[in-house]
């Protein structure tokens, strides 16, 4: 009876993972609550998952990553990228190495981050679809993470199970062998052969087409006979009976940006709205404002030199994630407006407070220059905007790489275990004051550790009650004709396919017990088999959902669902055909 509750609940857990309408870490809790309600779970156990050294290890090495982040060291490596010529092939080589390389040794989705900018400048200088540059960036990254320990969180968890079931866990570069053969394989491929099959779904005259402002931000004039002469900000749309949005105030000459609803408006006023065509007519015959003409007010007004329009990329683990404008007050909990929305390069338009945000939309905001930036850091939004880099003092830099460095070398020396080392050198870039107070728990990616938390119970309840055993003994009877290489195979090839559809580090946490008993049951060493369940968790190349590095690309891309498959379905049949060999040299059976 245990056994159906459990793989009724991983049945569940799919289900929900696939259909993406919950976040991971909500379907995760909902599983292990099932577990602990049906007792199958015990009550004292029931959140034992977040004292696990692989929780407390991928924390900490998201916050070392944030310090690497702020040193500018990889700013100042995009820096120089940017001197690159015109050559396609050559610009997407440079970027997919540098991705990749900073993907071994801290956060993928921040390596990433850091350099979409770079990229989606560079493909515009260049008069190319950034479309052709940010997927094979976003699949460097995946390449990059399997290659070491703290690459990416399915390796830390894998070297868990290996500790629990064996003793010792796999050291830092013991992935290596493996994850950097198929990782420069991979490269190659992208390089060469890959980008090409990617369809051009973004304008190659740049981002700044994506918006064209002037086709829905208007000037209007309050005359003395006008409807809204006294009214209230927030009584424009019950008056008017038509769904705009006021940026911004023009009053003697002066600019009042983002008005509170309680503004009374007065004659002489001049807004800034933001409205469609068809609501504009509507809105300009029953509040009897006039249009100002093509010349903007606004933008002479005192005070206009302060404010900027930025485009920025929704992460996937923001805060503001199926949320609307209105219903979280953007405007008065961020300072910004919301002026246009992008999915898939294709622009929102109507009732756009209403629209639930999702990863991979990029926004278009405007607000205090010198403070928007800060203000999409708390959005959980990436700026795409050409705006420099902010590059870290060569002291900086330096001191970054010493800390990150004798992390590694207690790791390597065996001297502490890899959790707490890394808890040392996050500490370490606190008191350096690399980074700030706030970013210590804003760079955390709290819903993969509550995911982590909540699954890792879940996968020891399917250890427990024998169902990975029995799941192990069904592929096994299934493939008892194959040779230990097929078998090897199949691990790595439904771990792939789990990948795609589910979040990496829940894939492994349901795949490491299941391969440990596939190696019990044909009497071979378990260690290829968790070798193969680590690199077929980093190649989540066939979807945007598979992985966040996919989902972030997706909106300035303007990629569609079915285009990751393009270039990720070769990609995955050539890791196969390169992973499998190379496991069976470097670990043999």
């Amino acid at each position: 009876m245990d056994q159906i509750i459990v793989f009724a609940t991983l049945g569940l857990a799919l289900v929900l993972f696939a259909w993406g309408k919950l976040r991971h870490d909500i379907a995760s809790i909902i599983c292990l609550l099932i577990l602990v309600l049906a007792g199958i779970v015990p009550a004292a156990e029931s959140f034992a998952g977040f004292a696990h050294p692989a929780v407390i290890t991928v924390a900490m090495i998201l916050v070392v990553s944030r310090g690497l982040q702020n040193s500018g060291l990889i700013d100042s490596i995009g820096h120089r990228v940017l001197r690159l010529g015109n050559n396609v092939t050559l610009q997407i080589a440079t970027l997919s190495g540098i991705v990749c390389i900073a993907s071994a040794f801290m956060n993928n989705v921040g390596a990433l981050a850091i350099l979409m900018p770079v990229a989606i400048h560079i493909a515009n200088k260049s008069g190319y679809s950034p479309s052709i540059i940010l997927m094979p960036i976003a699949f460097a990254s995946l390449l990059g993470g399997m290659t070491t320990l703290i690459g990416t969180p399915p390796n830390i968890i894998v070297s868990t199970f290996r500790a629990e079931t064996m003793g010792a866990p796999f050291g830092m570069f013991d992935f290596s062998p493996v994850g950097v053969g198929v990782a420069i394989v991979g490269l190659a491929f992208i390089t060469f052969i890959g980008w090409r099959l990617i369809p051009k779904r973004v304008s190659e005259k740049g981002e700044k087409e994506r918006f064209r402002i002037e086709d829905y931000i208007t000037e209007v004039y309050i005359t003395e006979e006008s409807k809204l002469n006294g009214l209230q900000l927030s009584e424009i749309k019950t008056a008017t009976k038509t769904d705009i949005q006021v940026l911004s105030i023009v009053r003697d000459k002066r600019l009042l940006y983002a008005p509170a609803a309680a503004t009374v408006l007065q004659a002489d006023d001049i807004l800034s709205i933001e409205s469609d065509a068809d609501t504009l007519k509507t809105f300009l015959d029953i509040s009897k404002t006039t249009l100002v003409g093509k010349e903007a007010l606004s933008a002479k007004a005192a005070g206009a030199e302060n404010i900027a329009s930025v485009e920025a990329v929704i992460m996937a683990n923001s805060p503001i994630l199926g949320r609307t404008a209105s219903g979280m007050r953007m405007r008065t909990r961020y300072g910004v407006n919301l002026l246009a929305i992008s999915r898939q390069d294709q622009r929102i338009r109507k009732r756009l407070d209403k629209v639930e945000f999702m990863a991979g939309d990029v926004l278009l905001l405007q607000g205090d220059s010198v403070e928007i930036y800060d203000r999409l850091s708390d959005m959980g939004c990436l700026p795409l905007a050409d705006r420099g880099f902010t590059l870290g003092q060569p002291k900086k830099v330096i001191l970054a790489l010493a800390i990150f460095g004798l992390a590694l070398a207690l790791i390597i020396s065996g001297l502490v275990q890899v959790q707490v080392a890394f808890t040392i050198a996050a500490l370490l870039m606190v008191l350096s004051k690399m980074i700030p107070l706030r970013e210590i728990y804003t760079s955390i990616d709290w819903p993969v550790i509550v995911l982590l938390g909540a699954l890792l119970p879940v996968g020891a309840a399917l250890e427990t009650t024998g169902g990975a055993e029995l799941i192990a003994g069904q592929i096994l009877h299934l493939g008892a004709r194959l040779p230990l290489w097929g078998m090897l195979a199949v691990v790595l090839i439904v771990t792939m396919t789990l990948s795609d559809v589910i979040n990496n580090a829940a894939t492994v946490v349901l795949m490491a017990p299941i391969s440990l008993n596939v190696a019990k049951g044909l009497g071979v060493s378990s260690d290829p088999f968790l070798i193969a369940v680590a690199v077929g968790a980093s190649c989540a190349f066939l979807t945007p959902i598979g992985h966040q590095s996919n989902t972030l690309v997706m909106g300035p891309g303007g990629y569609k669902f079915t285009d990751y498959w393009r270039m990720g379905l070769p990609l995955e049949i050539l890791i196969v055909l390169i992973g499998v060999p190379l496991i069976m040299f470097f670990w043999p059976l």
